[in-house]
């Protein structure tokens, strides 16, 4: 069997992605690789296949229990003898793991890094033909990534005491060039072939709302959606729990994920969402690396993330079966705030040296920065991810949030000159200063008792934007920061501070232009991922809907027999393209994406038959419904 025809009947592909072909050959020549290529774009077949080709068995360096299970269900329903080794197996179905894997039962083996001390795993390792070892997430490694884990910096000294060193393949999603040379030297990587396929994802479209009410929101963006399934991210436990009552309470079947739930709780959880017993998943980034379910239509930032790695990895969840879905990340201020608190508060890296945390601490400050940037941007969406990785991009993609939208400038110079000269007049009497909140009352003339106390009430500038709402207005103070007019000193309590270039606008006549979407457009939800593009084989709008649907309750009754998640026996993308294909008979099926032999001889009678039942339900051309 050639590498084409592998391709075919595990996989269900004719041909290879980009970068895919490159990566492979590399590891079927020996040769040690390292490939950055965007969530959904078929990272795992870089080593699946190479490891289905070679003698002997692959090693896979997981770092999530979730992660094997359904890499290793996957390949067993395209064919692919695969097993895991992790603390979910008893002694007993460890030993038997072994035994079948000394007998060359197994293609592939996954294993998180820990793992990979332990006296019987270096035993096993130093008997066993490895074929290939395979290093998933491999950005763990680096301590410039987002999910750095000591435990990656093992893996290193495991393959220089195997008999034989294998060839290499580090993989990730997310990687910046500090990033990717981390992993060079700390893999020790062998001239590898380095091949970045470039970041961005036509298919995802995104976007940054701003609204009053996020709960509102969402309620209204998921009854828009009855049918599709989604994870809504949140930055603290407590806002998981609130967030996931709350749809609950408004009808929608959600489960909740974070660290502080019982281990039971949180594998139930996933599994329901895995399973599609519940269709909305709310959690932290604890629920991250290893989410490997192809049908999840949307991913809502109910906050704002600390770093644009975490975010773009996080919104990468949806549409990896390549059909079109939404990002949208709801912004507000409170969000810098507790990201900020979060950063300085972290207990990560306790281990390392005060100086180093403290190095790493200013680090996350600056990629903060670059988040907060991208959530108050007027520019394309799409081309401020793909630049901050290092890729260049057009102005405009047409299809994210800004660039379908359409956005006004309006002159507020007016109401900056208001701003500033009350900042000014603060700095004058309290040398302290003011943080943002009671400098937003003091403009609205407010009667809270700390503005009282503090005499606010009699400078002239008190109550002078009584009449303009307090989100805009810190709106208004957002942008002068932004646009360098105003600062904010200190990192506990932050207090606004007017720069030098204030005075251009308070004495010299620069005007300051605001540049926004309507409210009505912000408060929108329905369908305006329209323009995202899909990277299916055959466009999803050109599929029957009630076929599809009459496909994917097939999928789901055959996924339950299987005792597996249904987009593990097909993806959405799949489905999708047999209902605008309708293919009569197996050499047809074979021709839909993601069916090969293995799964066109396990599903393919049931498909058919469930297509054929559906065309003699079709009127015939010309005839009226």
């Amino acid at each position: 069997m050639d590498k084409y025809e592998a391709l075919k009947q595990h996989f269900g592909h004719s041909e290879f992605r980009f970068g895919q072909e490159e990566l492979a050959d590399a590891l079927l020549s020996g040769r040690d690789v390292l490939g950055v290529m965007p969530t959904g774009a078929g990272k795992s077949v870089c080593y699946q296949l190479p490891a289905l080709l070679l003698p002997g068995t692959a090693l896979v360096i997981s770092p999530l229990i979730s992660l094997m299970k359904d890499q290793v269900a996957s390949l067993t329903q395209a064919g692919i003898p695969a097993a895991y080794l992790n603390s979910t197996l008893s002694q007993e179905q460890y030993r038997e793991v072994f035994r079948r894997a000394r007998r060359g039962d197994y293609k592939l083996i996954y294993a998180a890094p820990e793992r990979l001390a332990a006296p019987n795993f270096l035993q096993f390792a130093r008997e066993t033909e490895i074929s290939l070892l395979a290093v998933d997430e491999a950005h763990c490694v680096s301590q410039w990534g987002q999910d750095f884990r000591p435990s990656y910096l093992k893996i290193a000294e495991f393959i220089q005491s195997l008999r034989r060193r294998p060839p290499v393949g580090a993989f990730t999603a997310t990687a910046t060039e500090q990033v990717k040379e981390d992993i060079r030297q700390l893999l020790l990587l062998r001239d590898p072939l380095c091949l970045t396929t470039g970041f961005d994802r036509p298919n995802l479209f995104f976007e940054v709302v701003r609204t009053k009410s996020k709960d509102g929101w969402l309620e209204k963006f998921i009854d828009s959606r009855p049918r599709q399934s989604g994870i809504v991210y949140c930055a603290t436990r407590k806002t998981v729990d609130a967030v996931c009552a709350t749809l609950a309470g408004h009808g929608v079947s959600a489960a909740r994920y974070h660290a502080g739930l019982p281990e039971e709780e949180r594998r139930n959880s996933q599994e329901d969402f895995e399973y599609d017993r519940v269709r909305v998943m709310v959690a932290t980034n604890a629920f991250g690396m290893g989410i490997d379910k192809s049908n999840v239509s949307f991913v809502v930032h109910y906050n704002m993330p600390k770093d644009l790695e975490s975010y773009y990895q996080e919104a990468g969840r949806a549409g990896r079966d390549g059909s079109v879905a939404r990002c949208t990340l709801l912004f507000s201020a409170q969000d810098v705030r507790t990201a900020k608190f979060l950063i300085d508060h972290s207990s990560d890296n306790e281990e390392l040296p005060e100086v180093e945390r403290e190095r790493l601490r200013l680090r996350d400050l600056g990629r903060l920065d670059r988040m907060v940037a991208y959530c108050k941007t007027t520019g394309c969406l799409r081309a401020f991810l793909l630049r901050y990785f290092g890729q260049e991009a057009p102005e405009s993609c047409e299809s994210c949030g800004n660039c379908a939208g359409v956005l006004e400038e309006r002159d507020i110079t007016i109401e900056a000159q208001k701003i500033l000269s009350a900042v000014t007049r603060v700095e004058r009497q309290y040398r302290s200063g003011l943080g943002v909140a009671v400098t937003v009352r003091m403009l609205r003339g407010s009667r809270d008792q700390r503005v009282l106390q503090l005499g606010l009430d009699k400078l002239s500038t008190y109550g002078v934007m009584s009449g303009t709402d307090r989100t805009q207005i810190r709106t208004y103070i957002d942008l002068l920061v932004e646009q360098g007019y105003l600062r904010l000193d200190g990192a506990d309590y932050p207090v606004l501070r007017t720069a030098e270039r204030a005075k251009q606008v308070l004495f010299h006549g620069e005007r300051v232009c605001y540049t926004f979407r309507r409210p009505e457009q912000q408060e929108e939800v329905v369908k305006p991922e329209a323009g995202a593009q899909s990277s299916a084989q055959t466009p999803a709008q050109t599929a029957d809907q009630g076929l599809f649907d009459v496909l994917r309750e097939l999928r789901t009754r055959l996924a339950l027999t299987q005792g597996v998640p249904a987009y593990i026996v097909f993806s959405n993308a799949s489905l999708s393209d047999m209902a605008a294909r309708k293919p009569r008979t197996t050499e047809e099926f074979m021709e839909v994406s993601g069916v090969g032999a293995v799964k066109a001889k396990r599903y393919g009678k049931e498909f058919l038959a469930a297509i054929e039942a559906w065309r003699r339900l079709e009127p015939a051309e010309g005839q009226p419904l």
